[in-house]
């Protein structure tokens, strides 16, 4: 267990969100180098002259979210780590779409016509979309849950097609997290749990924790909602007095992980997130899942081959198996939480 400062990979979200190439809905943003150009050779970055280098080499990363997410950091810090170099190697441009999932088909199309030599997407949702754009540009995962049985690749070991990527355990990992959600809070029985009902990921997770719940003497009060007025009207809905912790979902549809923090914040209620970093710092009082972070890190090693001639095709999926669980302690002592002391110890970050 150990204590830590604000968030850094927050600060890089920051700085990344102002320095890729970015689109919103309506119009181009900017463009602006990040990571760019690869020697057409084959041979590591840095292995040839300037003769033989031939033209930026883009990738574009496609987002459910508001810009540039944990695991876009993760993927230009891990090509760095790889030297590969800034503004030298290769560009990032970000398409998001603002939590709606609509849109996101032609979002993908939008990266096609722009150019793009690689896809990268961070979810079952953007995976899907790239993959019904195109079947020649190669396309990276990183975050997809079960990425056989949501038909993205044949198997792990042979993906074929033009998709490879890292998997995470976010589902797999749901009784735990109420689990650990229920020692937090002794007295925790009653459980929102919010989520659009369009997204293959979140209904599954609904099904997972509804299992866990029953296991754990939990009453799960599911709400499945389609606008984010909806979501709105559900959580001003909700009183402290009716329910003990709210967990948050993945999927960023609609906004639903901005407005349940939001209503967690103003009511008083502890609230469970599946990742760290960004809702840890905006008051969460703990998140236990995967490290976005480290699965875009991971994914950048898929890239590297894939830019020096491996087909996404013969390339493994591979698995995130570093998980975190994080605490805030200001968080809990605002809500009058004692966090006992074996709970704490699990822990592997702890903001205080």
């Amino acid at each position: 267990m150990n204590a830590v400062r604000p968030y850094r990979r927050s600060r890089d979200i920051a700085r990344v969100r102002s320095c890729l190439w970015t689109w919103n809905d309506m119009q181009w943003l900017r463009y602006l180098p990040l990571i760019v150009l690869l020697a057409s050779s084959g041979l590591p970055p840095g292995a040839t002259g300037a003769a033989e280098r031939a033209r930026l080499i883009r990738i574009g990363a496609l987002s459910q979210s508001w810009g540039p997410t944990p695991d876009v950091v993760g993927l230009r810090d891990g090509l760095l780590e790889l030297g590969y170099r800034e503004e030298e190697d290769f560009v990032i441009g970000v398409r998001f779409t603002q939590g709606n999932l609509a849109t996101l088909p032609a979002a993908a199309h939008q990266l096609l016509q722009r150019g793009v030599d690689i896809i990268f997407t961070h979810s079952g949702n953007t995976a899907r979309a790239a993959q019904q754009a195109t079947t020649r540009i190669p396309i990276v995962f990183a975050g997809v849950e079960d990425p056989v049985g949501a038909g993205l690749v044949q198997s792990f070991a042979r993906p074929g097609g033009n998709i490879t990527g890292v998997t995470g355990l976010d589902i797999e990992l749901g009784p735990k997290r109420l689990q650990i959600f229920q020692e937090l809070i002794p007295h925790l029985k009653r459980v929102l749990f919010l989520y659009d009902p369009r997204d293959a990921d979140s209904v599954e997770a609904a099904k997972v924790y509804r299992e866990a719940a029953h296991q754990l003497g939990i009453v799960l009060m599911e709400q499945p909602v389609r606008t984010e007025a909806e979501a709105r009207l559900s959580l001003t809905a909700v009183r402290q007095n009716e329910v003990d912790g709210l967990l948050a979902t993945r999927c960023c549809s609609l906004d639903l992980q901005g407005l349940a923090l939001e209503a967690a914040s103003q009511q008083r209620i502890p609230i469970m997130f599946n990742s760290a970093g960004f809702w840890i710092e905006r008051g969460a009082l703990a998140s236990y899942g995967p490290d976005a972070y480290a699965s875009g890190r991971q994914a950048a090693r898929l890239v590297a081959k894939i830019l020096k001639g491996t087909k996404p095709a013969d390339i493994p999926v591979e698995v995130n198996s570093k998980i975190e669980f994080t605490i805030n302690l200001k968080t809990a002592k605002a809500l009058g939480l004692t966090i006992a002391p074996e709970v704490l110890f699990q822990a592997d970050k702890v903001v205080r």
